[in-house]
């Protein structure tokens, strides 16, 4: 009779559990969200976001806020999400790096990006895009640039937005898959970085799409090949570094919504069913490819595999070449 009465009042508990958290989800969103983006407006990432939270808050009949909380590569705003109440009135939109380099790139991180967060879904990948200055390096295609560098007395410089950006990982990635040397110039954005790619002063760069679309439409400067397994939507004449003869070059930034660990699974499930439906409607799907961005949809479970995948690669590159943050 304990046994059945304990049975019966465990069962009647687990009902009410999740009665509650139905009507939690079914209340949801009662008050503006607040959506970090960990880096400065304006850029790549603040772009995607703005897309997204805007379809987002008619899907779900709310406001949804955009916060721009950067510093220290994306860590600072990263951080918080990370300590935020778990109740899916915050939520993250980040990138590859706050979520996957920075775990080995930064020491003492003060989350670890692994357990730290629900993933929602990826929402966008962005490769980059190996391009040159084509009155500094005369190269029609990636062998041609390979020559070049290896036949050339000096270095050939090429530019990042900083230590440890997706742009300097694929430089790095690039010289141990083809056996060249390069010399690599950090900036702390993409503004004059641009202006020295097309002046000549640093003639080549791994860069975001969307960091020197308006350039490549001008044709001051040159795509050689994309670091994504497959063509890009944006530059689809252009191909892949598979394509042009070099294996296992894939490097790319992502971008994905997550929430804070231990934010209710209703929640997290119907913020992933919304954003499947925006990611697959074509008039987004076109937004994004408009601003350089290729939009894509995952389960949670396929985010959660990126992330620690992404966070094993990264780790064994950055320790194999010395990089740091400085």
């Amino acid at each position: 009779m304990l046994f059945r009465s304990t049975a019966f009042a465990l069962c009647t508990l687990s009902a009410l559990v999740m009665q509650g958290l139905s009507a939690v989800a079914n209340d949801y969103p009662s008050r503006p969200i607040t959506l970090v983006v960990p880096f400065p407006a304006g850029g790549a990432s603040d772009a995607v976001t703005r897309i997204l939270a805007e379809k987002l808050g008619e899907a779900l009949r709310g406001t949804i806020v955009v916060e721009n909380k950067g510093g220290a590569g994306g860590n600072v705003g990263t951080h918080s999400v990370a300590r935020a109440a778990p109740d899916g009135y915050t939520l993250l939109l980040s990138s590859s790096g706050p979520l996957a380099v920075n775990k080995t790139l930064t020491a003492d991180l003060p989350y670890d990006p692994e357990i730290a967060f629900e993933p929602i879904s990826l929402v966008s990948t962005m490769p980059n895009v190996l391009v040159v200055n084509p009155n500094k390096i005369p190269a029609s295609n990636v062998q041609e640039f390979i020559d070049i560098a290896k036949a050339s007395r000096e270095q050939i410089s090429y530019s990042s937005i900083g230590n440890g950006s997706s742009q300097h990982l694929a430089g790095v990635l690039f010289e141990r898959r083809t056996g060249t040397r390069l010399l690599h110039v950090p900036y702390r954005g993409a503004g004059q970085l641009t202006v020295d790619l097309v002046s000549g002063d640093v003639p080549a760069s791994f860069q975001l799409i969307p960091n020197v679309a308006s350039q490549l439409q001008a044709g001051q400067i040159k795509p050689l090949a994309v670091t994504s397994k497959q063509r890009s939507k944006v530059l689809p004449n252009v191909p892949t570094m598979t394509e042009a003869g070099i294996s296992d070059m894939e490097s790319f930034a992502w971008f994905g919504l997550l929430a804070p660990k231990g934010t209710p699974k209703p929640i997290v499930d119907r913020l992933h069913s919304e954003v499947v439906k925006i990611m697959s409607d074509p008039a987004v799907q076109k937004r994004m490819i408009d601003i350089g961005a290729d939009p894509v949809h995952t389960s949670q479970a396929e985010f959660k595999a990126l992330i620690s995948s992404e966070v094993i690669k990264w780790r064994n590159l950055i320790k194999e070449a010395g990089i740091s943050s400085n």
